[in-house]
């Protein structure tokens, strides 16, 4: 991925992350996807006293590309609070629905980041292939 790119990615990011709703954990959080057809979909974390309702960033900006009808994703980059912020284990999987192959960018700034592979951060994942692979057994019946 072209070093432009990731700073774009990282700069939407970062714009997001000012809009957090982070009013609990007072960690907030920004994202960006770089959508298959190549537009960029920002989000940050949403949290609710009730705290299992909470969004974080990487999945307010996967909904937000999919409900605008994009089903596949290239990149997504994330800034947090604290030092290479990570996506979270959901957000892992739900980053791999949409891009098997996509590359993940932890930054701090758009000069200061690292870049993995999903596979790199969630190996042997489970994705839609594997339900098209399921056997049958006799309680499909």
């Amino acid at each position: 991925m072209e070093k432009s790119k990731i700073e774009e990615l990282v700069k939407a990011a970062l714009k997001a992350k000012e809009y957090s709703y982070s009013p609990y954990s007072k960690f907030a959080v920004g994202a960006a996807v770089l959508s298959g057809s190549g537009k960029i979909y920002s989000g940050c974390n949403i949290e609710s006293s009730s705290y299992a309702p909470s969004l974080c960033a990487e999945r307010t900006a996967i909904a937000k590309a999919v409900s605008e009808g994009e089903k596949s994703i290239e990149a997504v980059a994330v800034v947090g609070s604290s030092d290479y912020t990570f996506p979270c284990g959901v957000c892992r999987q739900v980053i791999r629905e949409f891009g098997k192959e996509a590359t993940v960018i932890v930054a701090n700034s758009p000069e200061d980041y690292k870049v993995f592979s999903l596979e790199e951060l969630l190996p042997h994942s489970f994705g839609p292939e594997d339900l098209e692979q399921r056997k049958v057994s006799k309680n499909d019946i």
